[in-house]
């Protein structure tokens, strides 16, 4: 990871025609505190910095974030739905897995592998006895890099806003914004 120099952060605020106070308060931080670290007075901490790069990033419009990924309609199941009703989404929806709630909250994950070996007398059980971990989950101020790292993981990563879910993110959806 290239880390920027105060010298960079000073050319790069002035092309996006920032003031050093603007940036200060986009990143959270002082105006006094970016004039040292332009300086090379100060050496930042690694969550300051990133809070101004990231400031700098919004600022040039670079910045995606979970709120403009996800699909907020999630097509999910229940841990009591019957397994046949797992199936049933996910051939209506082409999906290749599903999100497990239990009133809005992330409890688990269901695949087509998780089922592939179950025989028909499994369909009529119920999905928490076949269900894997829940999907990660992240705010909706999570960055598209974030997302990305977890999706390196996982097959799907929820947005979730007060432990409630408000939306999905699937590598689909990172392949369609950059087509």
């Amino acid at each position: 990871m290239n880390l920027p120099t105060p010298q960079d952060l000073r050319e790069r605020r002035i092309e996006l025609d920032l003031t050093q106070s603007s940036l200060a308060e986009r990143a959270g931080v002082s105006q006094p505190l970016i004039a040292r670290i332009e300086g090379g007075d100060v050496d930042p901490r690694l969550s300051t910095l990133r809070r101004i790069v990231e400031a700098l990033d919004e600022a040039e419009g670079g910045i995606v974030r979970a709120d403009d990924l996800m699909n907020t309609e999630v097509i999910h199941v229940g841990p009591d739905d019957a397994i046949q009703e797992a199936v049933r989404k996910m051939d209506e929806e082409a999906y290749s897995q599903l999100p497990v709630l239990q009133n809005g909250i992330p409890v688990g994950s269901i695949s087509q592998s998780d089922l592939v070996h179950l025989d028909a007398e499994a369909r009529d059980e119920p999905v928490v006895e076949h269900m894997a971990e829940s999907f990660p989950t992240v705010s909706r101020e999570a960055t598209s890099d974030e997302i990305g790292n977890l999706l390196d993981h996982y097959k799907a990563v929820m947005v979730t806003e007060a432990g409630e879910t408000i939306g999905i993110i699937t590598e689909a959806d990172i392949a369609a914004r950059l087509s």
